[in-house]
């Protein structure tokens, strides 16, 4: 976010500038939200579960107004324009408020590992190879 700020430079209209807000400011100096054992990735949807509050941060309520309808957290971060750290821990904060609900945008079934090959997979790999 950036606030602006304005230039009179010897004309007679000054002209508008954006100055941008530091980070620190924005995320209250912090690098991890309130949530500890939170883990974001750039697809978990957010959905608000309440409106913006008055004293809330301009940021935040930004993000419980768009958020009416799932979004994911790289979209949040490029509608707001700012970095994915800094959207993490705005997030981290309004969950832990009961703002906003996450939700897994990849299914939390177990997958399979390396130690527990497809057999069935790895004979038509086995096939496909010795036809070539």
């Amino acid at each position: 976010m950036s606030r602006k700020r304005r230039e009179d430079g010897g004309g007679a209209g000054g002209q508008e500038e954006e100055a941008p807000v530091p980070l620190y400011v924005i995320t209250g100096g912090r690098s991890e939200g309130k949530e500890d054992h939170l883990v974001l990735d750039l697809v978990t949807l957010v959905v608000s579960r309440s409106a913006p509050t008055s004293g809330m941060h301009p940021e935040q309520a930004a993000i419980l107004r768009m958020c009416g309808n799932p979004l994911s957290v790289a979209e949040i971060s490029a509608y707001i324009d700012l970095p994915f750290s800094a959207v993490n821990v705005l997030l981290a904060d309004l969950l832990a408020n009961s703002h906003v609900e996450v939700r897994e945008a990849r299914s939390a079934a177990p997958q399979r590992t390396a130690t527990d090959p497809d057999i069935d997979t790895l004979k038509a790999l086995i096939d496909g190879l010795q036809r070539l």
